[in-house]
């Protein structure tokens, strides 16, 4: 199983409403087909009254084996349904890697 599925896969334990987990190792100086740079949006009733660093905690501890070994990075969208209603459904870009050259 890749990474990226591995990751959509624990997170199904804060229930998500919506989820999207984009491998985004491509925007940086790494090899070819790594599954480094991860970009994750979730939206969970599960994150009803928590700050966005108790949200973070939740996810860091269910993905806790990736980010000890092969997860270098993880951009972090995680919304309420309320919020993710809100904003329409939207979540910010990633930036370009401004990182070592390849």
């Amino acid at each position: 199983m890749s990474v990226q599925a591995d990751i959509e896969a624990k997170l199904q334990a804060l229930e998500p409403t919506f989820l999207t987990v984009e491998n985004e190792s491509h925007r940086h100086s790494v090899p070819a087909n790594s599954e480094t740079h991860f970009k994750v949006t979730l939206v969970s009733a599960q994150f009803q009254g928590l700050m966005p660093v108790k949200r973070h905690q939740r996810l860091y501890a269910v993905l806790s084996d990736e980010l000890a070994g092969p997860v270098h990075a993880l951009a972090l969208h995680l919304y309420t349904p309320a919020e993710w209603e809100a904003r329409g459904g939207a979540r910010p870009d990633s930036p370009d890697c401004r990182g070592g050259g390849a």
